[in-house]
């Protein structure tokens, strides 16, 4: 076969340092767009992207020869100096150490396209902690809550 043909879509998500409430609505609005920047430099693409003032939600297609690793590294180095230029105020803002990334099958997108647009609903009911830890064990990964959390 000469091509290469994939479809691995991902939800990942990540939280700002300590789940510190730092991604207010003027940062969101301009922080996202940001990010899908630094996606689409990456030669990838941005599906969707939402969450609180703690933590991120994305959605994207991802490549077979690049590593996510690679990408998170990108994305959050990048968009923490972005940060720290563009609102000054904002100098000790920082996402924590790792993140969570799940994979998505196709006919599962139009559910996580829904479940990133209510964000604020959803944490309404239910604190970034608590939602991280079941999507853990509903994809069925080995963890240990001591070390989950900053």
């Amino acid at each position: 076969m000469p091509g290469t043909y994939s479809q691995i879509l991902l939800h990942v998500v990540f939280s700002t340092k300590n789940r510190r409430p730092l991604i207010t609505t003027e940062v969101s609005e301009r922080l996202y767009k940001y990010i899908g920047g630094i996606i689409r430099a990456e030669k990838g693409a941005l599906y969707d992207i939402g969450g609180i003032e703690d933590h991120v939600h994305m959605l994207l297609p991802w490549r077979p020869d690049a590593s996510i690793s690679d990408l998170m590294r990108a994305v959050k180095s990048r968009s923490t100096k972005w940060v720290h230029q563009t609102f000054p105020q904002l100098r000790d803002f920082a996402w924590q150490e790792g993140y969570s990334v799940f994979s998505v099958s196709k006919s599962r997108e139009p559910v996580i396209r829904k479940y990133i647009a209510t964000q604020t609903e959803h944490h309404k009911k239910e604190d970034f902690c608590a939602e991280l830890l079941f999507l853990l064990r509903r994809h069925g990964i080995e963890f240990d809550e001591r070390y989950v959390f900053d």
